[in-house]
C-alpha cells in the first residue's frame, strides 16, 4: 500500500526539478498526478511548451502509474481552472495540490524593472491564488478534505540579497497560506508552507554553485520525501506550518515574537529605546539562517 493511494495530486511546475521529483514519487506512493509545466525558460520567457510535463508523464506511465500532462499557465485564473479540469477530466477528484511553479529574475532593488518585479509576482503570488481558488472551491463544494502546499523561500521568511521581487512574492506566499490554514480547519483542508533548498535548473548557476558538482543531499530527490510526507496522512495533525526541507533535513520555520516592552500606560521613543534588549531578540538569535533557494 502506498501513502498516496486513491489520492489526486496536481503540481505545477512539475515539467522537471522539484516539481518532477515530486510527480514520480508520488506516482510510486499511489496517487494519480497532473503533471503541470508551461515549458518556458527559467526567467519566464519563451513560448512555452508541453513536452517537458509530457516526458515525466510518459515515464510514470511506463512505470506502471497515472498520471496526465498539462500546459496551461497558473498566473491566469482560465489555466489555474483547466488545470483542475485536467484533473477531474482524467481521474474524476482532486486531493492534493502542490503549488510549485515559479520563475527568477534576480537583481539588485535599483536594477529590477518594473517588468521583472511584476512577472515574479505574478508567477509565484498570483499563480498560488489561481491555482488554489479552483481546487480549493471544488473540494469545499464537494465535502472533500484536501491538503494544499504552496511553496515558500528562505529568500522570503529571512530575505536574500538581489531577490527583492521573488522575496516579496515568497512572503506573501507565507501570509496567503497562514489565512487558508485558518479558514481551511471548517472544511477539513490542510494548508501548509514549504521552504525548499535544493540543486536545481532555478539554483544550478547561483554563487557558490556554478561549475561544482552538487551535494547529493541537494538534490530534488531528497527534497520529495519531505513533501510526501506534508501531503500524506502521515501529517493529518498539521496545518499552518512552514516546514525547510534542504540537504539540512526536514525543520519546521516559526515566526517569533519577543516577550517585549510593555509599560501599560503612554510612552515615548526614548522609554523604548532605553528597553531595547526587551524589544528586540539577542543578535545572537536574529541573526538570517539562509539556505540555497529553490
Amino acid at each position: 500500500m502506498g501513502l498516496l493511494d486513491g489520492k489526486v495530486a496536481i503540481i505545477t511546475g512539475a515539467g522537471g526539478g522539484l516539481g518532477e521529483a515530486y510527480a514520480r514519487l508520488f506516482a510510486q506512493e499511489g496517487a494519480a498526478v497532473v503533471v503541470n509545466d508551461l515549458g518556458g525558460a527559467r526567467d519566464g520567457s519563451g513560448d512555452g511548451s508541453v513536452s517537458a510535463a509530457q516526458k515525466v508523464v510518459n515515464d510514470i506511465l511506463a512505470q506502471g502509474g497515472r498520471a496526465v500532462a498539462n500546459g496551461d499557465d497558473v498566473s491566469t485564473m482560465a489555466g489555474g481552472e483547466n488545470i483542475l479540469k485536467t484533473a477531474l477530466d482524467a481521474f474524476g477528484q482532486v486531493d492534493i495540490l502542490v503549488c510549485n511553479a515559479g520563475i527568477l529574475r534576480d537583481k539588485s532593488f535599483a536594477n529590477t524593472s518594473e517588468a521583472d518585479w511584476d512577472l515574479v509576482v505574478k508567477v509565484h503570488l498570483k499563480g498560488a491564488y489561481c491555482c488554489t481558488m479552483p481546487v480549493w472551491k471544488w473540494l469545499k463544494d464537494n465535502g472533500r478534505p484536501g491538503v494544499i502546499v504552496m511553496t515558500s523561500s528562505t529568500s522570503g521568511l529571512y530575505g536574500n540579497f538581489g531577490q527583492s521581487n521573488y522575496g516579496a512574492a515568497k512572503a506573501g506566499i507565507y501570509g496567503f497560506m497562514r489565512v487558508l490554514a485558518i479558514e481551511g480547519r471548517k472544511y477539513g483542508i490542510r494548508v501548509m508552507g514549504l521552504a525548499p533548498g535544493a540543486f536545481t535548473r532555478m539554483t544550478s548557476d547561483l554563487p557558490g554553485r556554478a561549475g561544482r558538482e552538487p551535494d547529493p543531499l541537494s538534490l530534488p530527490e531528497n527534497v520529495a520525501p519531505g513533501v510526501l510526507y506534508m501531503v500524506s496522512d502521515l501529517a493529518a495533525d498539521h496545518t499552518g506550518k512552514v516546514l525547510g526541507v534542504s540537504s539540512r533535513g526536514v525543520r519546521e520555520i516559526k515566526m517569533l515574537e519577543t516577550e517585549g516592552f510593555q509599560p501599560g500606560r503612554p510612552y515615548t521613543a526614548q522609554e523604548v529605546a532605553e528597553h531595547a534588549a526587551e524589544v528586540f531578540f539577542a543578535e545572537s538569535q536574529s541573526q538570517s539562517r539562509t539556505a540555497p533557494v529553490r
